[in-house]
């Protein structure tokens, strides 16, 4: 049985500090019952550093008022061991005629000065209880935002990193996350995708930005195709080498709607925008198709494609291109075979039609020998 002692303790009113935590409440969205829970918490600490206590106490401040109350918990026992977590049964008979033997008794204290030590103590714990949730209320703002795109002032760019001013914090773009073909200028402003945020040492929201990933030209395609924002068009895949070139795959379950013109815009005008903030990059847009063979031989646009075999279980595809089209299937260092593979999830192997041919006749000639043997 837990029973308090009703010893009249004079309180430390605190009715100015209420109200303001009322306040904070409304202006920072600081619950009022979190920072008394911090600040009861702060003066058992006060209490036991300044009166130099090994006593187990408690402090309870008054929701409405701000009273504080300190109480030293104690069981009360019939023969003390430890002056500091026990009471004599006697002794707590005098406080309350109720007490027995194994209750908790709650004993209010009245130390002095411990008025001025609770309102230093609840005024550090609420100017660090504000530090703490204004960076909190900040690293979930921008933890909410992350894919999105953001507008930031370039305030370093030493080659390496890219310090960007966001206006509420910085973020870092790092060199894998930059696009190779450009260069940033101190006051530039520019756009990129929140990558990444992470709490710091202190607590402080970190945040990663990138111009160099997929997802910052998934959301271009959102930020300038209303169909795409609206859900009516569907980006299905996106790959992409960065400055240099990007494939997006588009889908729309309307039949009504041409996925590709609609994100290539009357005289090209969507895409050219989303071009111009690349700088240039080109962009080739294709239409999804569930069938493998349809899409694979769209993904490997500009390329005309003759064939496609498919092995579902080994998602592997073997691409068969007129002869004058396979450079441009490959395309420059492997470009538009690789992305193709990226964008459609398979593992692509392209052959001319004379390397095909080639490669058929070859077979048919060692299944000739072997029969002859």
């Amino acid at each position: 049985m837990k029973k308090k002692t009703n010893v009249a303790t004079p309180a430390i009113d605190n009715t100015e500090l209420m109200i303001a935590l009322q306040e904070l409440e409304k202006e920072k969205g600081i619950k009022k019952e979190c920072l008394l829970e911090s600040i009861e918490s702060a003066l058992v600490t006060a209490y036991k550093r300044n009166f130099d206590s090994e006593e187990n106490v408690k402090v309870t401040m008054d929701k409405k008022t701000g009273e504080v109350h300190i109480y030293a918990l104690k069981d009360v026992v019939e023969n003390v061991e430890n002056q500091n977590s026990q009471i004599l049964l006697e002794d707590a008979k005098k406080i309350d005629k109720k007490f027995a033997v194994g209750d908790k008794a709650e004993i209010e204290l009245a130390p002095k000065n411990f008025g001025r030590i609770a309102a230093q103590t609840a005024k550090q714990v609420i100017v660090q209880k504000i530090r703490e949730e204004s960076r909190n209320v900040l690293f979930e703002e921008f933890d909410n935002k992350k894919g999105e795109i953001v507008s930031g002032i370039v305030q370093k760019a030493d080659g390496n990193i890219v310090v960007l001013d966001l206006g509420k914090l910085e973020a870092v773009m790092p060199a894998k996350e930059q696009i190779p073909t450009e260069r940033y200028h101190v006051n530039d402003k520019i756009r990129a995708c929140i990558s990444q945020v992470e709490k710091g040492a202190k607590g402080s929201p970190q945040i990663t930005v990138s111009r160099a990933s997929t997802e910052f030209v998934r959301k271009l395609f959102e930020l300038e195709i209303p169909e795409i924002y609206e859900g009516v068009i569907e980006i299905k895949s996106v790959s992409r080498d960065a400055g240099s070139r990007s494939k997006v795959a588009v889908y729309s379950p309307n039949a009504n709607i041409d996925p590709v013109g609609s994100c290539i815009g009357q005289k090209g005008i969507r895409i050219q925008n989303i071009i111009n903030e690349l700088h240039g990059e080109k962009i080739d847009v294709i239409e999804w198709n569930e069938d493998p063979s349809i899409f694979i031989s769209a993904a490997l646009l500009p390329a005309q494609v003759m064939a496609v075999d498919v092995h579902e279980d080994e998602k592997f595809a073997q691409v068969i291109v007129p002869d004058d089209q396979l450079s441009l299937a490959i395309g420059k260092s492997g470009q538009n075979a690789r992305l193709s593979a990226r964008l459609t999830g398979w593992k692509i192997d392209i052959k001319s039609e004379s390397q095909f041919r080639e490669m058929i006749s070859k077979a048919q000639e060692e299944t000739e020998n072997e029969e002859q043997e």
